[in-house]
């Protein structure tokens, strides 16, 4: 899993060969069939990739990397000697042909991220969706996803749940999504960089109201921590003891009913800090009411503040 905004999920974990383990993968009877085999890494330890994935990675003719670097010590630590090949953000474009034309000519090809599963949000999706059109079977070789292991680590509901991917870094872009969000009766998964963590959880308890949540940070490494309470209580916990590493947040979703939105309360708190025109488009933004009526009440409330 990996997110050019800025995520990156480094594989980690003891390197050295298992005891009893062969140095090398089991040698492939005969090549896989033609198709683009799109393969889920561990996210954090290595122990993690699956016995199918293993034998996947060892019998196709190429590996797809987001980082060779970064994949080539998981190969490494499972012994697997397949050629590699970069795809990513940056070439994508010019990558893209180069494996379908190999796929074409019967090849098969595996595709992995940094870690976790590909396509979540990831550039991968492209490569799939032009393999579909070609005519190219696509497999999928399912097993960890941040996603999945921060909701089972939760402990609220999965039976319905939402994956919103990244949430915008500015405020008041973050408060608008969250506000697009608000009223969705499933649980939301959230990534989000550690930086950020105290600001997206304060504007969550505002938007969103104070409901159940998680903090998963690390998760599967050595340092994994779930963190759980109430959004503001989160929020509190952030700023006081910033969270490390890769930061997964779990929400609850909405009731029967959205939670009532103070607006009298997000206009001061934006009225403290940003100019009339730009706390009223901001809480517009955030709450999805009319801006005539946010912008009534906040020249109201200026002129309570001001004494006039």
């Amino acid at each position: 899993m990996n997110a050019k905004s800025g995520r990156r999920e480094a594989i980690t974990g003891d390197t050295r060969p298992r005891p009893g383990a062969s140095k090398s993968a089991p040698a492939a009877a005969h090549a896989l069939a033609p198709a683009l085999y799109v393969v889920a890494t561990p996210i954090g330890n290595l122990s993690d990739l699956s016995a199918r994935a293993i034998e996947t990675l060892a019998r196709v003719a190429l590996i797809a990397c987001e980082d060779t670097r970064v994949s080539g010590v998981l190969l490494a630590r499972h012994g697997i000697s397949t050629p590699t090949a970069a795809y990513h953000d940056h070439n994508a474009e010019r990558m893209r042909p180069k494996l379908l034309a190999r796929l074409r000519a019967g090849e098969a090809v595996a595709l992995i991220s940094d870690a976790g599963t590909p396509l979540i949000s990831d550039p991968g999706y492209k490569l799939v969706r032009a393999c579909i059109e070609a005519g190219v079977a696509v497999v999928p070789v399912p097993g960890p996803s941040a996603v999945m292991a921060a909701l089972t680590a939760a402990g609220l509901p999965t039976d319905r749940f939402l994956f919103a991917g990244f949430l915008p870094p500015k405020s008041a872009a973050r408060r608008a999504a969250l506000a697009e969000l608000r009223d969705v009766k499933a649980t939301l998964v959230m990534f989000e960089a550690a930086n950020r963590c105290a600001e997206a959880l304060a504007d969550m308890a505002v938007v969103l109201g104070d409901r159940p949540a998680a903090l998963c940070r690390e998760l599967t490494k050595l340092h994994e921590q779930v963190r759980r309470g109430p959004v503001s209580q989160l929020a509190q916990g952030a700023a006081d003891d910033p969270p490390r590493g890769e930061v997964v947040i779990v929400v609850a979703g909405a009731g029967d009913h959205a939670p009532a939105v103070d607006l009298d309360a997000l206009l001061t708190d934006a009225l403290s800090a940003e100019r009339l025109r730009d706390a009223v488009d901001a809480v517009a933004a955030a709450t999805g009411r009319p801006r005539r009526e946010v912008y009534a009440r906040a020249l109201e409330l200026k002129a309570a503040r001001d004494g006039r």
